[in-house]
């Protein structure tokens, strides 16, 4: 089956035309032809779509829709939304729900109790589940200097990390800007999140190089993926400025970010999180489609 631009959008149409329950939809994907996508993706990037930007579409609605795509994974999801993606057999790239919120990290003395009995419990159920990717987070500065953060951040970590090694599960700390979207966030710069990376010393703390995010606050994305890749774990995509689309209309190539990620020989996961702009969710899942094309280098 050869599916024409305009073919494929009618059966994505019809596809979201049966997203109006669970029961629907699951009859709906059973419908689908398996070679929909008809992308022919090249199988160097493993592609992903984090959960939130697609808030209007239950989970197991974006299961389908990924898998219409023809991709398997969502990221930032927790437990109780891992029976649905196991259903469809559709992967847990990043997991969340051990953090307490963005600002509360651990970079902060605060909270590092609360945070090491969290963390200690999710990273069995990661593990349990099969999956290998548990976020993590700094935490705001609240007038704490880099240095000591660093330090603060080291010394919770290293109450986790064996477990997370025994386990076999990665954590990831995101890089943020502190410029637009999160104002006092410690890891806002790579240099601050690597020297973390250097003091655990442990191949399971690994960086979430959010483009977006690095490109407001420090840009040079290629020369910084080319140099320090070995500490970047994780991708995350968005358009810069106003986290849309990946398109013309925002200032980075993706094509040569993501040629560029292929050629450090990453295997992990490179997730969509930019916010679609079109009203109607038919095109919304049309501008997840458009990116993952953008990124199959």
């Amino acid at each position: 089956m050869n599916l024409s631009d305009n073919g494929r959008r009618e059966l994505l149409k019809k596809l979201v035309l049966g997203m109006t329950g669970a029961s629907l939809s699951a009859s709906a994907l059973a419908t689908l032809p398996d070679d929909i996508s008809d992308l022919k993706l090249k199988g160097n990037i493993n592609h992903s779509v984090a959960r939130w930007t697609y808030g209007e579409l239950s989970v197991e609605e974006l299961c389908i829709a990924a898998k219409a795509i023809g991709f398997s994974a969502i990221d930032l999801i927790g437990p109780a939304d891992w029976p649905t993606l196991k259903k469809y057999g559709i992967d847990s790239s990043m997991c969340n729900g051990a953090e307490l919120n963005l600002e509360d990290g651990w970079a902060d003395l605060a909270f590092h109790d609360e945070l090491t009995e969290r963390y200690l419990k999710h990273i069995d159920l990661v593990a349990d589940a099969g999956y290998r990717n548990l976020i993590c987070f700094s935490g705001n500065k609240r007038g704490v200097s880099p240095e000591q953060g660093l330090q603060h951040a080291a010394t919770g970590l290293k109450r986790i990390i064996k477990q997370a090694e025994k386990r076999g599960v990665i954590l990831q700390m995101e890089l943020f800007n502190s410029k637009v979207d999160h104002p006092d966030y410690f890891a806002d710069n790579s240099a601050w999140g690597i020297a973390l990376c250097k003091q655990l010393g442990s191949a399971n703390f690994k960086l979430l190089y959010d483009i977006y995010h690095m490109q407001i606050s420090e840009g040079d994305i290629i020369r910084t993926i080319r140099d320090n890749h070995e500490y970047f774990g994780h991708y995350h995509t968005a358009g810069v400025p106003g986290r849309n689309e990946i398109n013309d209309t925002q200032e980075l190539f993706y094509p040569a970010i993501i040629k560029a990620i292929n050629k450090t020989g990453f295997n992990g996961y490179v997730a969509q999180e930019f916010l679609p702009t079109p009203k109607t969710i038919l095109d919304q899942i049309e501008s997840l489609r458009e990116a993952i094309l953008i990124c199959d280098v």
